[in-house]
Order: structure tokens, then sequence, then C-alpha cells
């Protein structure tokens, strides 16, 4: 029987670092109000001649390092974003030229903050189905192009960055089980409500927030989907490493590892520096604790998305 593994991450963040401070001179707020209420300090903000499939490329060059391989070596791309350079083609299309790869199929996943998760599980389909032996997941946002900056009750909370894994076929469970789920009368809680038509934008270009319902269904639906997930595993919450849910809150991380009666010491913790990076949050979370020593191999991960949509999933994979 084939299984997928994770054999290499890497990560990528934008140069330009933005403070709460840099928020508090210009809006109605302060950096204690940010920390209190969100745990983020501070955010990367990419350059305006900087696309996703930028970001993604980096990300995706240091997780091909990672893992001993060439681009030539891939033979599915998939890559996680809400923020693609173009409405067509797809971000994955473009990323497969930068990295000088032809032929194998590259699309996109569009599961905004749950992209990731969504984007591994189907790889890990692939990979297992015999289809293709060798996967590069992506996850990449910049999504400071669809923020209105004056408004304190978004602009705050995100930042742009990428993160990837390369997933490869094995004789041994790397990727044990994943869960997906969606619920689309939930749109309206976390959206940009516009689109284009006849060159104009209809509807708000703007991301937009029920800050308070996102939060309660996500700590609800991030509880389900880890305990869904180890059970289809057939295994325990006790026999959890590491927890990576999707970093949008410091306060939804902690109500979700309390409702879940895991130690507070197994939660990754990234949001802080990062902000919410969407879809790129969770590989960029895993690649830092693999590249500082905490995941080691062997470990076992639980990797979660919640969004708009609304998405969630979880996965759980051995390192």
């Amino acid at each position: 029987m084939k299984y997928s593994r994770i054999v290499g991450t890497g990560s990528y963040l934008p140069e330009r670092i933005v403070t709460n401070d840099e928020f508090a001179a210009r809006l109605d707020t302060s950096d204690q109000w940010i920390r209190e209420r969100t745990g983020i300090v501070q955010r990367h903000i990419a350059d305006e001649s900087q696309a996703s499939s930028d970001l993604a490329l980096e990300a995706s060059r240091r997780a091909l390092q990672a893992a001993n391989a060439a681009a030539s070596d891939i033979d599915l791309i998939i890559v996680a974003t809400s923020t693609p350079d173009y409405v067509f083609p797809s971000t994955a299309c473009l990323l497969q030229a930068k990295l000088g790869v032809k032929n194998c199929p590259a699309f996109d996943m569009q599961a905004v903050c749950s992209g990731f998760v969504y984007a591994l599980a189907t790889a890990d389909s692939f990979i297992r189905m015999g289809t293709y032996k060798r996967a590069l997941v992506v996850g990449a946002e910049v999504f400071s192009r669809i923020l209105d900056w004056n408004d304190r009750g978004t602009c705050v909370l995100f930042g742009d960055g990428a993160g990837a894994v390369v997933l490869a076929a094995g004789d041994s469970p790397g990727l044990h089980a994943a869960v997906l789920h969606a619920d689309g009368s939930q749109a309206g809680i976390l959206s940009v409500p516009g689109n284009i038509c006849g060159g104009r934008i209809l509807g708000s270009p703007y991301l937009q927030m029920a800050g308070n319902q996102v939060f309660r269904l996500a700590v609800k639906v991030l509880e389900e989907s880890a305990r869904e997930t180890v059970a289809a595993a057939g295994m325990q919450l006790a026999d959890v490493d590491w927890l990576i849910p999707h970093q949008a809150n410091v306060r939804i991380l902690e109500a979700t590892v309390k409702k879940l009666g895991l130690p507070s010491d197994r939660l990754v913790v990234t949001v802080d520096r990062h902000g919410n990076t969407s879809a790129a949050s969770v590989p960029l979370a895993l690649d830092e604790w693999v590249r500082t020593g905490r995941i080691k191999p062997g470990h076992r991960v639980m990797m979660q998305g919640v969004g708009g949509g609304f998405t969630w999933g979880a996965a759980l994979v051995t390192m």
C-alpha cells in the first residue's frame, strides 16, 4: 500500500515588518489593544513588486532543498491561496514556470485559511492512488492587498507569507488521516464580497469579518475536527505531540488546546510574529518548528485550518 510523507519543509516571509505601534500612530488603536485581543505583535508585509507566486517560489526552493530534491523531481504542484497573482492563469502554473518545471499538473486550491490542509489532503489522495510520486504543496498569501487599511478591526490582523512542503510516496504512513468540511451558509461572516465585471469592481474588494461569530465557530470546529481526525487515524489525542491550528488569533488557539485537554506546551504559536497569513499560516509554523528542532522525526503533528467559506479541516501526520 502506498502512503505519503512530508520529506521537506520551507517558508518565506517578506522583509518588511509592521509593528502594532505603526497602526497606533494613525488609527484609533494601541499596541496593548491589539496584543490583548489577538496576541499579535507584528506581521510581515510584501513589497508591491511581490506577488503570491514570488513568495511561493522562495518557500518552495527551501522545501526542495530540505527534501534534497530538484524541482524536476516534482510531478504535482498545488498552491493554496485566496490572493492569486491573476484571475487566471493559476498561481500554481506561474510557480511552475518560475521553478522551471514543465508538464506536471499544477492548480490552485481555494479554501481560504483551510487551503493548505485541503491541498495536503488532496495531494495525499493522489499519491495514495499511485498517480503521482512527489508533490509540492504550498500555502501563499498577500492578504495585505485585500485589506482596508483604515479598518482597525481587520487590518491589524493579517500578514503576508508562504510555506511549502514536499510530499513523497513511501511504504510507511506519514499522513495518517485528514478530514475536510465546509458550510456555505456561513459565507457571510468572513468574505471579500466583490468581483470584476466589465473592468469595474462590483461589491467590496476588502476583507469583511464578523469577528465574534468567527471566533465561536472556529473554536467549535477546531475541537471537533481534531477529535474526528485522531479517531479516523485510530489514535488518541494523547498521541499528538504538536498541535498547529490555523494561526488567526492567540485566544482561539488557547481555547482550542484547552477544549482538547492537551498540555499548552504542545501548542505551536507563531501568530504573534506573523499575524494571520491565511493558507500560509500552518506551513509557516510547521517549517519554523522543524528548523528550530522542536518538531523532530517521528513526532505526530496535528495541522488544522479554519476560514472563510466557511471551511475547516485537519490532518494528522508523522514527521
